[in-house]
């Protein structure tokens, strides 16, 4: 353990530029505004070498003319970027384990055009010089899933799985959590419908289901969370679905949502056995969202393996703000719009050389599962969007030799409910394209600048010449869409020194 005092920046337990405030008085530093722990003048700050990540190899580059077609499976996750943001905030050295590129971008909305007609997802793509490397390209993929009305959102049947052991008491961990509820049965509506199971020594359902009607007697329940004992997460994951499975009705969002510090050390902790478990209650129509909470016990691996398999999405809640993002926001992102969301990327290889998938290492897929109906893969929330990133090497970089040429065919699947067939998407761009000369969509330097931190962040092998200041430009040209100013955070993020220590 070390001690830090409030009045120097490293007190800070978040980063947020927007009003972070909980038990003591708010405390600026350098334009944040950020959180004390109470009304005492210095504070005990966890080690964050006890999170647990799951290492990985980038993607390479692959040589088309052997494996021209590229699938993978989309990721909505933004707690990979919340982590960093703490644990720079916080002076602790970046676990290159812990940057995930696809969800540092997938962190952000980009502005791209929503889905016409009957469809649920609208994709779009974008080309243009590679910023790191100035012999690549760089291809943007976007997807967007349709944004639903209050009308039309569908009824919400939440089961709420608390962590209420002992080292969940903290102002960064419980208090935060009960805050994020009250704050999501605000904007709920009354015909939805609550449970609250807790677990530390003992698992126990505070709140049988409740309808939003009775929200005092919601919030007399959350108001009685207090943490103390050891993690029975198990067992206690297990009577939640249960909840939610007694209280099932196909027509509602029916979710699970798992706020826990770390990991299970009571009852079911293999994650092996509890993947098993969440993928057995994801066939029968129940979501899972798991939110992180706190340092130096995060099993970020365990958490993230879980809420993927159990058609979900994982937050990382580091302070008030990310708080209001996932609980108020972007609270219709709990509904998903797309499910079992595929994408497959089939380049020319009379035009493109070698391509690179950036990020999304943990969700390739092979050709064939693609269109397999039966093969489980990513869920998009409404008025959510998706980045994907290719580095490009073309054969040749003449324009004239690619004037009427196919440069690649973004084919897209996804199922409008988990039991539905799947829907299929098709985008082609021709190799004119990429030699055009215009003025790229600003959502596309502002994804370069993401993927380029990220690679630094990680000292991948293939960030070329990225550089901070190279980062800090292409994000600069990306804020002209800005919703709840995240993109101009980030760019007071890129201020922090890394620590290399």
């Amino acid at each position: 353990m070390r001690k830090n005092f409030l009045s120097v920046g490293l007190a800070a337990m978040s980063l947020c530029v927007v009003g972070c405030s909980t038990a003591g008085e708010d405390v600026s530093y350098e334009g944040y505004k950020l959180y004390s722990l109470a009304d005492n003048d210095m504070i005990e700050m966890p080690e964050a070498g006890g999170d647990k990540f799951e290492d990985f190899t980038d993607n390479p580059f692959v040589k088309t003319s052997k494996e021209p077609v590229s699938t993978f499976s989309v990721d909505a996750d933004g707690a990979s970027y919340a982590i960093m943001r703490r644990h720079l905030a916080d002076g602790y050295n970046i676990a290159p384990a812990s940057v995930r590129i696809e969800e540092f971008l997938n962190y952000f909305t980009f502005n791209y055009a929503s889905p016409k007609g009957d469809e649920s997802v609208a994709i779009n793509a974008e080309v243009g010089d590679c910023p790191w490397n100035p012999n690549h390209h760089l291809l943007r993929l976007g997807i967007k899933g349709r944004e639903l009305t209050t009308s039309e959102m569908p009824r919400a049947n939440f089961v709420f799985l608390v962590d209420v052991s002992g080292s969940m008491a903290s102002s960064d961990k419980l208090d935060l959590l009960k805050r994020g509820l009250t704050e999501l049965l605000y904007q709920l509506n009354p015909d939805d419908r609550i449970s609250l199971i807790t677990y530390s020594g003992e698992v126990k359902k505070l709140l049988e289901s409740t309808s939003v009607r009775n929200a005092d007697k919601i919030k007399k329940a959350i108001s009685k969370l207090n943490a103390d004992g050891c993690t029975a997460g198990g067992k206690a994951l297990k009577m939640a679905y249960e909840e939610a499975l007694a209280n099932y009705d196909p027509k509602c969002n029916n979710r699970v949502v798992m706020g826990t510090d770390g990991d299970f050390n009571v009852g079911v902790t293999n994650t092996d056995e509890l993947v098993e478990m969440v993928e057995s209650y994801a066939r029968k129509g129940i979501y899972m969202t798991c939110l992180g909470f706190g340092l130096g016990n995060l099993n970020d691996a365990m958490m993230e393996k879980i809420s993927n398999s159990g058609n979900g999405t994982y937050h990382y809640i580091d302070c008030e703000n990310e708080m209001m993002k996932v609980f108020v926001h972007e609270r219709n992102q709990f509904v998903s719009v797309a499910n079992d969301s595929k994408c497959q990327v089939s380049f020319n290889p009379d035009v493109v050389s070698e391509y690179r998938l950036i990020g999304y290492e943990n969700r390739v897929m092979s050709k064939e599962d693609f269109e397999n109906d039966k093969k489980d893969a990513g869920e998009i929330g409404a008025g959510q969007t998706i980045t994907a990133l290719y580095e490009i090497v073309l054969k040749d970089d003449k324009p004239e030799g690619f004037a009427n040429q196919s440069f690649f065919t973004f084919d897209f699947r996804y199922k409008k409910t988990l039991d539905g067939p799947s829907r299929p998407l098709q985008l082609k761009m021709d190799a004119g394209r990429i030699f055009e000369k215009y003025e790229r969509p600003d959502d596309f330097y502002f994804a370069a600048g993401v993927a380029a931190y990220g690679m630094i962040l990680r000292d991948s092998p293939y960030k070329g010449d990225a550089s901070i200041e190279m980062a800090k430009k292409l994000v600069k040209q990306g804020l002209s869409f800005d919703p709840n100013g995240y993109r101009a955070e980030l760019l007071k993020i890129m201020e922090i020194p890394k620590n290399d220590k």
